[in-house]
């Protein structure tokens, strides 16, 4: 079982070096844009030589020679885990494989927010399938690009595994304990749903982040995930 990743949503090194000096284990944690476009790459240099794994959480979308040549300087970082848009398409995901090519870096792509719902994504895209049938068609697109996995919600995972494979990788934000508020996620899920559903590994943020006890959480959420409760 996957450790739980745990999302740093901070804004400064000072913020994350606290945070993290309340744990004396290896963890698995998300580094996305807030962090990453404050402190850049040398941020997660420091975090990699801590021992940490790192999710690198920039959700790249553009052209893909950009993405191609984004993602060689990004596989530098010896990042666990980096992302792209599936919504960018199949030749953008292909080069962004590309473009790891030689790193031990694995890529996934997300599929939908888990902040957006269904009528959000008709209305604001234009997308008029259902929204599971968005979130599978850009599964399958990611698995046909050679990429490792998505994110996804919870809701979907068990549907991706049927038609992509236990293997392909789900990661699954909007993870909540059982009394815990939604916040900005429409699509959220308790870590032991996650387990049931098939989810691969979990983001877990203020559930952690704004605990009085951190590592306490930490491990309550854990021992959820792996089922020890």
């Amino acid at each position: 079982m996957n450790k739980p990743i745990i999302a740093l949503d901070f804004s400064s090194k000072q913020q994350v070096e606290e945070f993290l000096s309340k744990f004396d284990e290896p963890l698995f944690v998300k580094v996305g844009m807030e962090l990453f476009y404050q402190e850049g790459p040398e941020l997660v240099r420091s975090i990699k030589a801590m021992g940490h794994q790192i999710f690198l959480d920039l959700k790249l979308h553009d052209i893909p020679n950009t993405v191609e040549a984004a993602m060689r300087g990004l596989a530098k970082l010896g990042v666990d885990l980096t992302n792209v848009h599936a919504a960018g398409g199949f030749e953008m995901m292909e080069a962004a494989k590309r473009g790891l090519k030689g790193s031990d870096t694995k890529l996934i792509a997300v599929t939908q927010l888990t902040s957006t719902d269904e009528s959000q994504m008709h209305e604001n895209q234009l997308i008029y399938v259902s929204l599971e049938e968005s979130v599978l068609h850009y599964a399958k697109l990611a698995k046909w690009a050679g990429l490792d996995g998505v994110v996804c919600s919870v809701l979907e995972a068990s549907s991706i595994s049927e038609v992509c494979g236990q293997e392909f990788l789900k990661v699954t934000p909007g993870i909540r304990l059982a009394n815990a508020a939604a916040d900005d996620q429409k699509r959220v899920a308790t870590p032991g749903k996650a387990r049931e559903q098939g989810s691969t590994h979990i983001v877990v943020g203020r559930a952690i982040t704004k605990s009085e006890n951190p590592a306490a959480s930490y491990h309550q959420i854990k021992n959820e995930w792996s089922g020890q409760v």
